[in-house]
């Protein structure tokens, strides 16, 4: 048995039950988003329960930035197989994404109207504290990953450059110019030998999983052609846009209102309704598949529609972590590759530090009271070591009794 939270409570936290059920406290209280999400992971893996060191959680987040899909749900899952194998990374997939899926269905089904129930002043407090879990990650790889001038100066370039060039392709660009930086500036610098990645997995097994990552991309098309199918046609759709949209949330929404909207398959009112109501949950955005499958106005809908639309667009993301880790894990052991790594990680430090001004403080940052309460949950998290999830429960009702108040 071995400790899991440094506090004196003991369990054995390699197995898959325990990692689902780590990743579903995080699914349940990780308001803010992807940034967010990488803030929360770092608090409870790095800082908590050291699942891994500062560096190589960083190297597994510069790896998910680079592939398509929700970088904050490949994270969890490269996290859950590298402590649990591939239930591991089953069960972190799960755990963090089943409160959304299940509430959005939920609403999509008509049970209660989701998005206009909860009070105003809790979404605006879950997202205040969004601002102090971004705003400590920022300053713990800070500390950690930019130790002299150099890497000092490629985050500031990288945040500067992201604010300026805020765009999908400029945020793969700025890691890929840092990475060449990186290998020029720290070729031949000591430095330590990468914490090992206990994957599990062999490089023929990577290979094969990203073969049939690219099998099912360029089939799937034409077996809805071929076949026409109400459920292959939704996969196929679905399946796309998870592996063919960069940056996560947000920027699949425009690929998924082509597919269901002009189809048919759903009115433009409910898809925006469903958007809307996937702002209020925690979890990734891209559990919002789950209420346009279950609110389509053809079968398969309801709970199958809805359990249906959310597989297929998380299936690229896992097929593509587990198929690019065997090889990642290989490659980040060269020394010009941990020369690049190093100016990759530097300008991750810079894409949260970015973010954290855009979009997390400036949506959620309006009154003195709001840099108070995040204030606030800064020291807690950083000083006086709250759990985060406490916090966010703080923070959702302090926004609510400010709404009462001002």
């Amino acid at each position: 048995m071995v400790s899991a939270t440094g506090q004196g409570r003991r369990f054995d936290d390699h197995t898959a039950w325990a990692v689902f059920r780590i990743f579903l406290r995080l699914g349940l209280t990780s308001f803010g988003g992807p940034v967010a999400h990488l803030g929360y992971f770092r608090s409870e893996f790095v800082d908590r329960r050291a699942w891994l060191s500062e560096r190589a959680y960083a190297d597994i987040v510069a790896l998910c930035q680079f592939l398509p899909g929700p970088a904050s749900s490949q994270v969890g899952i490269a996290l859950g197989l590298s402590r649990a194998g591939y239930a591991g990374a089953l069960a972190a997939w799960a755990g963090f994404t089943l409160p959304s899926a299940l509430l959005l269905i939920a609403f999509a089904l008509g049970l209660t109207r989701f998005g206009d129930g909860v009070p105003a002043g809790v979404l605006h407090g879950c997202k205040v504290v969004a601002v102090a879990v971004v705003a400590q990650a920022v300053w713990g790889m800070g500390r950690s990953l930019c130790t002299d001038a150099a890497r000092v100066t490629l985050m500031a370039l990288a945040a500067c450059a992201l604010l300026l060039w805020p765009s999908t392709w400029g945020q793969v660009g700025v890691i890929g110019v840092a990475a060449v930086a990186g290998a020029l500036l720290f070729a031949g610098s000591s430095g330590a030998a990468p914490e090992p990645l206990p994957v599990g997995i062999g490089r023929r097994s990577g290979a094969v999983w990203l073969a049939l990552f690219v099998v099912l991309l360029l089939a799937l098309p034409l077996l809805a052609q071929s076949f026409p199918n109400a459920t292959l046609a939704r996969v196929d759709a679905f399946y796309r846009a998870g592996s063919l949209v960069f940056g996560g949330g947000h920027v699949v929404l425009p690929l998924l209102r082509a597919e269901v909207v002009p189809s048919g398959w759903l009115a433009d009112d409910a898809f925006l309704a469903g958007y809307g109501a996937a702002q209020a949950v925690p979890g990734p955005l891209f559990t919002f598949a789950a209420f346009l499958g279950a609110a389509m106005r053809e079968p398969p809908n309801g709970w199958l529609g809805g359990v249906v639309c959310l597989l297929a667009i998380f299936l690229p993301a896992f097929l593509l972590v587990v198929g690019a880790l065997p090889f990642w894990a290989q490659i980040r052991r060269s020394a010009r590759a941990q020369a690049a790594l190093a100016g990759v990680n530097a300008a991750v430090v810079g894409l949260l530090l970015a973010a954290l001004y855009h979009p997390v403080w400036t949506s959620a940052i309006r009154q003195p009271a709001d840099f108070a309460l995040a204030l606030s949950a800064l020291v807690a998290l950083v000083f006086w070591r709250v759990p985060p999830w406490l916090v966010v429960a703080g923070s959702a009702l302090a926004g609510y009794l400010l709404e009462l108040v001002v």
